[in-house]
């Protein structure tokens, strides 16, 4: 079968983002075809789009997050059927298309209570919230943290979960609006980094303790500052780079600075095994069932305007999660 879909010939800015129509393969052993109603925009596209992060292969369809229907199903598949509603965070790239063939272990049953667009804009979000918070490091009831970017998808998610724990929230954030949408969404104390020293800021917020973890997606612009906002022995968790790689630095910091821990944690090293992927996902969608998470209506874009939602994220001009619809 046709479909359209976006293509990549090339790495580059939004515009090597084309709309052309492609062949679906029927689906083989262990595989669905997954008509899609709602396709998740993450930043993680562009690092693919730009080649900071490989393709697999040239040209290819970027994307790894989606939600729709099961049309079709091959072989040996027992994790869905046809007419099932679904969801997926992860597997191979290629969510940017009306259709795809998918491993079925990747696809999660979708609850009648989530949406086919809140399952695509929360799906990779709300996982990776989850894992950071959850397993990479567990908050406590009661102490104090940073979260970066607290008004973009994953944070506005982290802070309303990590403030549903017991966990005082540090946000910083780029604007004033974002920082009154942060504060609306778990964060305690929103810091604009744009005109205030972030790290200046946390030591008075916490009477000079500063923080035993910060959540970082922005990488090079804040990394060595985060760094200085840590307590001893605490933790930097940096999972994204927005504002570019962070560089090579020497290992020795991380003693000078108080004997800290530095991990780089992704979504699939946190859902590799099916179980782990179905309790994350089943966690999610229970937190946004019970009202721990809210989740505003997502930005929409059409498929073929692609290269605009690119533009709206990579500039920022974004709050909250994007949807791209077929």
């Amino acid at each position: 079968m046709k479909c359209g879909a976006i293509l990549v010939a090339k790495t580059g800015g939004p515009e090597v983002l084309e709309f052309k129509t492609v062949e679906i393969p029927a689906p083989g052993p262990g595989e669905a075809l997954v008509r899609h109603r709602a396709i998740g925009l993450n930043f993680v596209d562009i690092y693919f789009r730009k080649g900071v992060y490989p393709a697999p292969s040239m040209p290819f369809t970027p994307g790894n997050e989606g939600a729709g229907v099961v049309e079709a199903v091959g072989p040996d598949v027992a994790e869905v059927k046809v007419g099932d509603r679904v969801a997926y965070a992860g597997g191979p790239l290629g969510s940017y298309a009306e259709a795809r063939v998918m491993p079925a272990r990747f696809l999660i049953r979708l609850p009648d209570a989530i949406d086919d667009k809140t399952a695509a804009a929360a799906m990779l979000k709300g996982m990776t919230a989850h894992f950071l918070i959850h397993s990479t490091r567990p908050l406590r009831r009661g102490e104090t943290i940073l979260v970066h970017a607290a008004a973009g998808g994953v944070g506005l998610i982290l802070c309303q979960w990590a403030a549903h724990l017991g966990a005082t929230v540090i946000g910083t954030v780029g604007t004033d609006d974002k920082a009154r949408l942060a504060a609306a969404n778990g964060c305690a104390h929103t810091i604009v980094y744009s005109r205030e020293d972030f790290v200046a800021r946390v030591r008075e917020i916490t009477g000079g303790a500063m923080v035993p973890v910060v959540y970082d997606s922005v990488g090079e612009a804040t990394f060595m500052k985060s760094l200085d906002c840590l307590s001893p022995r605490g933790m930097m968790v940096s999972y994204g780079q927005a504002s570019g790689m962070v560089p090579p630095f020497s290992i020795n910091v991380l003693s000078a600075k108080g004997s800290l821990y530095l991990t780089r944690p992704t979504l699939w090293s946190y859902t590799a095994r099916r179980e782990e992927l179905v309790e994350r996902a089943q966690a999610l969608f229970d937190a946004i069932g019970r009202g721990v998470i809210k989740l505003a209506p997502p930005r929409e874009f059409p498929l073929a305007e692609a290269a605009a939602a690119h533009r709206a994220l990579g500039e920022r001009q974004t709050t909250g999660s994007s949807v791209l619809l077929p």
